[in-house]
């Protein structure tokens, strides 16, 4: 099997996504993650009841972990459903995690999930490696965005 008809058979189905992190930071740089779940969330991930909103990534201990992803408890779940705001491991390679450790701690970069996914059955998160816009960067986003609304209206 090469390489291009395994990529084709893979399936997405994108569970939630996080439009402000478009908005408020200029992306540099993104990577696929796994990320580590009890049985209960990724039930409620596939209703969709996903929040990436307010979360971002920390390394600690050489080790990367997704912070303030709400994921609410299952609605079919019992006494074993999970805490919703729980920090969850994100999987990734050791070298890739030592190189984004270095780029956060000198440049003062932020690690950002920008969606989350499924391929295959199994949970993925686009982490993206991010610095903030200024103020003006904003306004100029928003300009443009009120520019391109305006042509569509008018065609």
């Amino acid at each position: 099997m090469t390489a291009k008809s395994a990529k084709s058979s893979e399936r997405y189905k994108i569970a939630a996504t996080n439009r402000k992190a478009r908005f408020q930071y200029h992306i540099l740089e993104t990577m696929q993650a796994g990320i580590v779940l009890q049985g209960t969330e990724v039930k409620s991930i596939r209703e969709g009841r996903v929040n990436l909103g307010e979360s971002f990534a920390s390394i600690r201990q050489g080790e990367m972990f997704l912070c303030d992803c709400h994921i609410s408890p299952y609605s079919h779940g019992n006494y074993a459903n999970h805490e919703p705001l729980r920090p969850r491991k994100l999987l990734m390679h050791k070298r890739e995690i030592i190189r984004l450790f270095s780029k956060v701690q000198i440049k003062g970069l932020t690690l950002v999930p920008l969606k989350m996914y499924f391929v295959n059955g199994r949970v993925k998160v686009d982490i993206a490696l991010v610095q903030g816009k200024k103020l003006y960067d904003k306004r100029e986003d928003i300009k443009k965005r009120d520019i391109e609304r305006e042509i569509r209206r008018s065609e």
